[in-house]
């Protein structure tokens, strides 16, 4: 933890961004049936039986000492996934940056092998230089 803590108490430089990544899996659910609207002294009464729709997967990127955000949906979770939004990230949104400081959960996904999987090995190796990695701590809940 003090790893990740010393890179939060690191002062803004905009050659070597600090950005948080997340990626959450969340089911897309709809009602199976309609609600019955609120009356006076009565609130909205909505069943607890759902119909699942399937999943996706939404990243979130947040640089926290400037505020800036960004999310996208994906339909599912995977290694190529994970490469084309670090690809995304450092072409696209940061060309500029020449380390991008990136903590992040230690998933299966969250590899640097996940670049090569995806990418020739030149273009997964620049994209890798321009990385600086910390993973937060993996704690078991209980």
């Amino acid at each position: 933890m003090e790893d990740v803590l010393s890179v939060y108490a690191r002062p803004y430089d905009e050659k070597r961004l600090v950005i948080c990544i997340n990626e959450k899996p969340y089911q897309l659910l709809s009602l199976s049936r309609k609600s019955i609207p609120m009356k006076t002294g009565w609130p909205e009464r909505e069943d607890y039986e759902y119909i699942r729709l399937g999943t996706c997967s939404i990243f979130i990127f947040t640089e926290p000492l400037s505020g800036r955000r960004y999310a996208q949906a994906l339909p599912q979770r995977t290694k190529k996934d994970w490469a084309h939004r670090i690809r995304w990230l450092l072409n696209e949104q940061y060309p500029n940056v020449e380390k991008t400081v990136l903590v992040m959960d230690n998933l299966n996904t969250h590899k640097i092998s996940s670049l090569y999987e995806t990418f020739e090995p030149e273009k997964a190796f620049r994209l890798a230089q321009r990385l600086e990695i910390h993973f937060t701590p993996y704690t078991e809940a209980g």
